[in-house]
């Protein structure tokens, strides 16, 4: 490409400004059927209809969205005011289970060394061994990390434990103070008072039919999102001293090239490069880029089918400057 990664950032300032109307209405057009199917899931079931439960799929897709929206309020993008982005991004945690400052602030370190081999394991990445490194483990190290990297734990067991269990208390951050502690607790009291809500009004049985499922869809699909926006076969990783932010982000981010609707349920953030070149640009900005700017389009770019290959492929050949599998790198094909 003839442009650089500090030219596109120039060039992408002018989508850096929140829409407060759209805002609204994005939220809207979200919070409110994920409530309205919630309830008509109900009812069906309490009538017998327990098929209605297949309503858990597109529930849990509204609920990636509502966390796309509290995404972009912890990088104060959704809104212009910084109150109200912290405000809707913390009661939005309560419905997606995520403590939305300590969140936040991991996350702004994701996007702070996205890329950087020196620098992995920090903020909210999916842990990543090079394959020097994996070969020169012990074999209780390999062992871990090969059941970590599995299919089956990545997005089957992994989603049910980071939601369920990770987000509730705040282990690893003891040394940040009070905030990260005071951000989960409340969130969980938030979740509490919620569930208990709930519980009351349609019974333990039909909360734990409809609302667990639910949850689950959304943190699999979640854990999916981010893995390939990130772990692809032609990703960028590199050491501190030649590791570039911009470049990073547009080189080592997919563009996750999903049908329409599935783009809308993940709020655009397939458009990953997009996003990590400048995470204050608003979600419901990103296809007006695409459209303005369709070389885009061209990088990193995965489509559904080809994103499943994503799956298998497991460390970083510094050699080869690609991601490649366990079964790969045991034929040093890297």
């Amino acid at each position: 490409m003839a442009r650089t990664a500090d030219s596109w950032f120039q060039r992408l300032a002018p989508y850096r400004q929140a829409v407060n109307s759209r805002a609204y209405i994005e939220l809207a057009i979200t919070l409110l059927p994920f409530l309205a199917l919630w309830a008509g899931i109900w009812a069906l079931v309490q009538a017998g209809h327990y098929w209605a439960l297949i309503g858990c799929i597109p529930a849990g897709g509204l609920l990636v969205r509502l966390f796309i929206i509290q995404h972009d309020c912890g990088h104060q993008s959704m809104f212009s005011s910084r109150r109200v982005n912290d405000w809707i991004g913390r009661l939005l945690g309560i419905l997606t289970l995520t403590p939305y400052d300590h969140w936040k602030r991991h996350h702004a370190l994701h996007h702070a060394g996205s890329g950087n081999l020196d620098r992995r394991g920090i903020g909210d990445d999916i842990i990543t061994m090079t394959v020097e490194e994996y070969q020169a483990a012990s074999r209780w190290s390999r062992f871990k990390y090969r059941l970590y990297r599995h299919p089956v734990v990545m997005f089957g067991l992994g989603p049910a434990y980071v939601f369920f269990l990770v987000n509730r208390l705040p282990f690893g951050s003891m040394k940040d103070g009070i905030k990260p502690w005071a951000s989960t607790l409340l969130t969980n009291l938030g979740i509490a008072a919620l569930y208990g809500l709930m519980i009351w009004l349609v019974g333990w049985k039909f909360f734990v039919m409809i609302q667990i499922p639910s949850v689950l869809v959304a943190a699999t699909i979640g854990v999916w999102m981010f893995y390939v926006q990130h772990q692809f076969d032609e990703t960028h990783w590199s050491r501190t001293g030649e590791w570039d932010r911009e470049y990073a982000a547009l080189r080592g981010s997919s563009y996750y090239d999903l049908p329409p609707v599935l783009m809308w349920i993940t709020g655009n953030i397939g458009a990953h490069h997009i996003h990590h070149l400048s995470s204050k640009i608003p979600f419901y900005h990103l296809p007006k880029i695409l459209k303005s700017h369709p070389e885009l389009k061209t990088i990193g770019r995965l489509t559904f089918w080809k994103s499943l290959k994503c799956a298998e492929l497991a460390l970083w050949c510094e050699q080869t400057r690609r991601m490649v599998s366990f079964r790969m790198a045991r034929a040093e094909a890297c």
